[in-house]
């Protein structure tokens, strides 16, 4: 039988080498090389690219060598390097994972880090999997069309329309009493079916993503959060375990642990990811080095005077700045505010369910709103006047917006780096690489321009308006040929259009001189349209003054009736068509740190024959 043992290891073996064989023959199909290129051009870590496991199925074909610091199939933070990089690679040192020469022989599905990334990744261009592991195998680039109707932050003229309204008028928004609060949990927990752990994730997730949304990662890495023994101090945990996996460096302060399995459970998720737990006695030296402090000490329920140790902790945090207190400020009256001038100041306040009425006397900078679980009954028996969320946020902004210091607003561009060996030397492969980038990152309207145009006198006008189609002869778009920017255009056909691809940090310029497409052009394109749109370019004669709104209503359900037979033709005006500019010198600018971005520009060499594009850097 030790013969017939052997032959079986030997057969499985063989399968088992075919079987990964053919597994990784399989992974180099499913190789977008081109992405994976850019992501590592974008100079971000793949490990923050939680959005697909295909990233690493691309490294496969980049020759993916796994670090030798595995723990539990997972790489660890900081402990490798990339080196010997491919040459399409583009890379200039980076961290993460190690890039060898030599392919591997096997590959493992669950190495991705999970964090989230700070760059957003495009999970609305690529299609969303059962589960992680299977992605590799379904890597299934979506249409524009289906990513489109697949937006994943999608807000309807109704709730847009509140959320202003809430934002200029505190009163559109109900703030509840005590008692209200605590009816309500207990509707909740009680016919509706909540669990309070249940209520307490989805409350400490609200958090974690409204203190994500007021004080960014990069500038606020290090966040104590303090929890007291109640239910608060619960959502507190359930915080301080999203914003660890959001990025920030956490440390938690839990004086007094409440002896229940659910915050048994809380405390041991933290511990898992090694989070440290501070006593309040080593606080006060140390209170200054963090960027953001959690009060999660006290909630709607809490009565009466603090009492040790948390009177004195309270005490400590008085003046601290970037105080974020949980749904309300501790040492407050849960309905009246601070009546003994004990309590917290908080520059934030995150509101649960609703506001409590002590929150008509918040001051701070940041209120948000939190606990996406308000189902329509509680609205109705309670009366509820709530802002819609946008898109599948967890936190809205609620309140007075604070005063803004335009001169202290700025964004620091960090990351990717555009240097002359990057570029192609034809600048409209260039631009297309640039588009397909903003595409791939699922940004919103990435073909919108700024479209910049002069009257015969130079006097300047400048517009948003949309690309669609571009090559080696020009880029297009299309509008009224009555229109002021079509006027400007036939008295002085130079113009310019700049893109600006905000997440990326990059910007193109294009100038050159316009012209207008043929009408065989124009006429595809409009019958491309949808039918209301080809409706809209007949009603309006864009940039003449008109009496009023109804006009334009009245002239379109006035067309809606006459071409309501779908199988009528509708003809494009003669007054409308495209423009075509011919590019005379391109711009490429990459955002860099300390305001020392790249900027790359091609201008015109005219030879004999034929004409050169020529390669100059700009000081920024």
């Amino acid at each position: 039988m030790p013969g017939t043992k052997r032959i079986c290891f030997i057969v499985v073996a063989r399968i088992g080498a075919w079987v990964g064989s053919t597994f990784c023959a399989c992974y180099a199909k499913l190789v977008d090389q081109s992405f994976i290129d850019r992501v590592i051009h974008y100079n971000l870590d793949p490990r923050d690219l939680t959005s697909s496991a295909n990233t690493y199925s691309n490294l496969q074909e980049c020759s993916l060598a796994f670090c030798p610091n595995l723990h539990r199939n997972r790489l660890r933070v900081g402990t490798c390097k990339w080196q010997d990089k491919p040459a399409s690679a583009k890379v200039h040192g980076y961290h993460g994972i190690t890039l060898s020469p030599i392919a591997p022989t096997s590959a493992c599905l669950h190495c991705i880090q999970e964090r989230q990334s700070l760059f957003k990744p495009p999970v609305t261009v690529y299609d969303k999997y059962q589960s992680l592991s299977h992605r590799v195998h379904t890597y299934t680039p979506l249409s524009k069309s289906q990513a489109s109707d697949q937006q994943l932050f999608h807000t309807t003229k109704k709730d847009m329309d509140s959320l202003v309204q809430h934002l200029h008028d505190p009163n559109s928004i109900s703030y509840i009493s005590q008692e209200a609060a605590a009816a309500i949990d207990e509707l909740l927990m009680g016919p509706l079916g909540f669990s309070v752990d249940q209520l307490m994730e989805l409350a400490g997730l609200s958090v974690a993503s409204a203190i994500f949304e007021a004080y960014p990662v990069q500038a606020n890495n290090r966040v104590l959060v303090i929890c007291g023994p109640g239910n608060n101090g619960g959502d507190g945990l359930v915080a301080a375990r999203h914003l660890h996996h959001f990025g920030y460096s956490l440390s938690v302060c839990y004086p007094k642990r409440t002896d229940k399995p659910l915050y048994h459970g809380l405390v041991t998720q933290l511990e898992s990811l090694s989070i440290p737990f501070l006593l309040e006695d080593e606080l006060p030296s140390i209170l200054s080095s963090f960027d953001v402090v959690v009060d999660a000490i006290f909630g709607f329920s809490f009565r009466g005077q603090p009492r040790p140790p948390f009177d004195a902790l309270i005490q400590k945090l008085v003046g601290l700045p970037n105080v974020v207190s949980v749904d309300i400020p501790s040492g407050w009256h849960v309905e009246e505010g601070d009546i003994n001038g004990i309590g917290l100041h908080p520059d934030m306040l995150v509101s649960l369910t609703a506001p409590k009425l002590c929150a008509r006397k918040f001051k701070g900078l940041h209120h948000f709103l939190g606990g996406r679980f308000v189902p329509p009954l509680i609205a109705e028996k309670f009366g509820l006047k709530l802002p819609p969320y946008p898109g599948t946020s967890q936190c809205v902004w609620i309140g007075k917006l604070p005063s803004i210091d335009v001169g202290s607003l700025r964004e620091n561009y960090v990351g990717a780096v555009l240097l002359e060996e990057h570029l192609n030397a034809d600048p409209f492969s260039q631009f297309k690489e640039w588009f397909e980038d903003a595409v791939a990152m699922g940004l919103p309207e990435p073909n919108a321009m700024t479209l910049a145009t002069a009257n015969k006198e130079g006097h300047p006008s400048a517009r948003m308006v949309l690309l669609k189609g571009y090559d080696e002869h020009g880029f297009v778009w299309y509008t009224n040929y009555g229109s002021r920017k079509a006027l400007e255009l036939a008295s002085n056909p130079w113009a310019s259009i700049v893109f600006f691809w905000e997440r990326l940090h990059r910007q193109a310029r294009i100038t050159g001189c316009v012209e207008k497409v043929s009408s065989e052009e124009s006429d595809e394109y409009f019958h491309s349209r949808p039918r209301e749109s080809q409706i809209g370019a007949l009603v309006s004669a864009q940039s003449t003054v008109i009496a009023g709104r109804h006009v334009l209503d009245q002239a379109y359900e006035d067309l809606q009736s006459r071409y309501a037979d779908k199988s009528i033709i509708i003809p494009r005006p003669d007054h409308w068509g495209g423009f075509r500019l011919q590019p005379e010198a391109f711009e490429f600018w990459q955002g860099r740190e300390s305001r020392l971005h790249d900027r790359l520009t091609y201008t015109k060499e005219m030879a004999v024959d034929k004409s050169n594009w020529v390669i100059h850097r700009l000081a920024p």
